[in-house]
């Protein structure tokens, strides 16, 4: 039976190419049965990338941060009800079913992180404010800012063979919130995973059109068609990462690129972590896991075990006497396989290639055999099978740990290198030997030996791992990247970023300066910025209307940024600032000592207490019946400025400054610049008042 194409989905619609032209054969990683074909001829790559920037771009803004990250939520649920589908495809790329965890429900779980973080930490808007503003002249009427916007053009993304799943949806999820369209670019030898993930998640119906493309086969004209509106993320090999850098659209052209590439890890073992401790027990657990988890084919692999001087044949039989007993190579449809196949044969010639040169260059085998292994086939039987892509767990040792090739030579398969160390110093110098890491374990319960590591190789990587007999249940691992935090490592690794919770949200917008008058910066911003036009309730004398509504009485649908109270004055006493002092227990010398306070150098005497003055803030603005305002829920950026003492006086200007519906639920939140000022017009204190509030005055209408 003839092998289907796998197609490419373009402009909305499934594609694939004449079935005469050019194609290349993916095989089953464990078997060696033909299961896809690929093939791109007579794409057309232009028309793909003006449909990101034309449809994907107007369907996508049409929708809010909150509203996209949403659909990244309700994307994530339809996927969890399809992972079997998932698995099965990815028995065949060599995976076990810890392996398909970490890439399918792994991916999942970043749609589900990112969701709930873009909600959470952005605006419902489009426009993301960056830091407060700058006043450029003497009377407030010209400020400064920063705002986020979107990139105008496509996120392409270029992806390696080993998470053909996550590594996609970890670039597609932040770029989707930000409203940018995706074309993804899978790996041939598991790109027909990646087809069967994309195909579910066109099938729901849930994306908006234009926001995500799929090339299945060859794309190198891509970058030709890009420029500076868009943006490639690349996962791959250093030369191809360099090749791609190199190119005029990213030179000249102004394409944005970034690289997650090669990378020698290290995990260091600390020289408190002897044979019996808990640190050397996680230490080897940890070791062995990166070298065997989808068949050592990750990029955070552990390649190099740094150890103290005089240990390394204890780590060697420890890794051994672990691998032995939890490692079963095999198929990974047989009942009992821990490790399967590598992805392809030409990656399982690669990775022996690889570790042929590292003999020659000076490393021993000290465990494992680059013959051809006895594994479980998927019948049950243990039996070499050829026609797969399977090698056995090694381990090399160094007589020379300064050899050139253990810092430079990665065979990305399970394979990792055992090196003495001399001390912590020694120890930081072979891990910055790698010239560039995405990740490095410290294994230590010693806190100077850990500080000392940290430091000194911190520079020179991406992430650290710290791991103790605290974190040994609770760790993630070292080889987990996770979307809260950066992915991604200096130097040979790449020099790029991924991940990292908003901060990569962030990577697919412009920060942009932006100059102006109060009120404009307040019309492009959507929050209120000091100085732009107010409608104020509340007292007369303070510039108020007592016509106008106080706008703790309006729901979000009323809710008008620039809504704002302001107070009448209120004196405080000796006496009120004493009682606040016995009922709170608060008796800082400041509030009850007149000699002391007298000679502190910041105050005029003694004076009121902070939070008496924010308290009474909440008294003065406060509308006591129940209406829209559910709910107080913080304080943030709070300063005290101007000391109070007793004699003076305080009042409070509420302003409305920035609203956030949420989108599933019947109130959202509203941000309240709070200033109090003292009876001279000074500031005495400034801070964000946070509220929730209906959307509609549901709850208390007829109250």
């Amino acid at each position: 039976m003839t092998t289907q194409i796998v197609p490419s989905y373009v402009q909305d619609t499934w594609w694939t190419p004449a079935e005469d032209s050019r194609t290349a054969d993916v095989r089953d990683a464990n078997t060696g049965e033909i299961v896809a074909r690929f093939g791109s001829d007579g794409l057309d790559l232009p028309a793909m990338v003006e449909h990101a920037r034309t449809v994907g771009q107007r369907e996508l803004g049409q929708l809010t941060l909150h509203e996209r990250a949403l659909k990244l939520k309700e994307l994530a649920i339809y996927l969890n009800e399809h992972r079997k589908e998932l698995y099965e495809v990815s028995f065949g790329t060599g995976a076990t079913k810890i392996d398909s965890m970490v890439d399918i429900d792994g991916g999942i779980g970043v749609l589900f992180t990112f969701s709930s973080k873009g909600r959470r930490e952005m605006p419902n808007s489009n426009v993301v404010l960056d830091g407060p503003a700058e006043p450029l002249s003497k009377d407030g009427s010209f400020l400064g800012t920063h705002i986020y916007t979107r990139i105008p053009g496509v996120a392409a993304q270029i992806n390696a063979f080993n998470f053909p799943v996550w590594g996609m949806l970890e670039k597609f999820a932040p770029a989707f919130i930000a409203g940018v369209p995706t074309i993804v670019k899978p790996a041939t030898p598991t790109g027909h995973l990646t087809e069967a993930c994309v195909r579910f998640m066109v099938d729901s119906g849930i994306l908006p059109a234009g926001s995500i493309q799929l090339i299945s086969g060859s794309a190198r004209e891509l970058l030709d068609v890009m420029d500076y509106r868009d943006m490639l993320s690349f996962t791959g090999s250093a030369s191809t990462a360099n090749r791609l850098k190199s190119h005029p659209n990213v030179i000249e052209g102004g394409v944005r690129f970034t690289s997650e590439t090669d990378s020698l890890n290290a995990a260091i073992l600390g020289p408190d972590a002897e044979p019996g401790t808990p640190e050397f027990e996680a230490f080897i657990k940890a070791v062995v896991t990166e070298m065997t988890v989808k068949a050592g084919q990750k990029c955070t692999a552990i390649r190099r075990t740094i150890v103290p001087k005089g240990r390394e044949q204890a780590v060697v039989e420890a890794l051994r006497d672990r691998i032995e007993q939890r490692v079963v190579v095999g198929d990974p449809r047989a009942e009992g396989t821990t490790m399967g196949a590598l992805a392809s044969l030409d990656q399982l010639q690669d990775v022996r290639g690889a570790v042929e040169a590292m003999l020659a260059a000076g490393g021993e085998l000290a465990y494992g055999s680059l013959d051809a292994p006895v594994v479980k086939t998927q019948g049950g039987e243990d039996a070499v099978v050829p026609e797969g892509a399977f090698m056995s767990p090694l381990v090399l040792t160094w007589d020379d740990v300064n050899a050139e090739a253990v810092h430079s030579k990665e065979a990305f398969g399970p394979v990792s290198s055992v090196l003495g160390y001399d001390d912590v110093a020694d120890a930081v110098r072979l891990a910055a030997a790698g010239a560039g890491s995405l990740v490095a374990t410290v294994c230590s319960n010693d806190p100077e030996a850990v500080r000392e590591l940290t430091v000194g190789i911190a520079g020179h990587h991406g992430r650290v791992h710290i791991l103790n007999r605290e974190t040994a249940k609770t760790s993630t691992g070292h080889g987990s990247p996770v979307p809260h935090l950066v992915h991604g490592g200096p130097g040979r690794a790449g020099g790029g970023e991924e991940l990292g919770g908003i901060r990569s949200v962030k990577h697919h917008m412009q920060r942009t300066a932006l100059q102006g008058s109060p009120n404009l910066l307040t019309a492009v911003t959507g929050v209120w910025h000091t100085g732009a036009d107010r409608t104020i309730a509340g007292c007369e004398a303070f510039g108020a209307e007592a016509a106008h509504e106080h706008p703790f009485r309006k729901s979000l649908a009323e809710l008008q940024i620039g809504d704002a109270f302001a107070s009448d004055l209120r004196t405080i006493t000796l006496q009120d600032i004493e009682d606040f002092a016995r009922e709170t227990g608060d008796t800082f010398y400041a509030h009850t000592d007149a000699r002391a306070a007298e000679a502190n150098p910041f105050f005029p005497g003694q004076v009121a207490h902070g939070y008496l003055l924010v308290s009474w803030a909440a008294g003065l603005f406060v509308e006591p019946a129940p209406g829209p305002v559910l709910a107080n829920y913080g304080l943030e950026n709070l300063r005290f400025i101007t000391p109070v003492a007793a004699g003076d006086s305080v009042r409070v200007t509420l302003t409305a400054k920035q609203v956030t519906p949420r989108v599933t639920d019947e109130y959202g939140e509203v941000r309240w610049d709070a200033v109090l000022h003292n009876q001279d017009g000074e500031i005495v204190a400034q801070y964000d008042v946070l509220t929730l509030v209906e959307k509609e005055n549901t709850t208390y209408k007829n109250w």
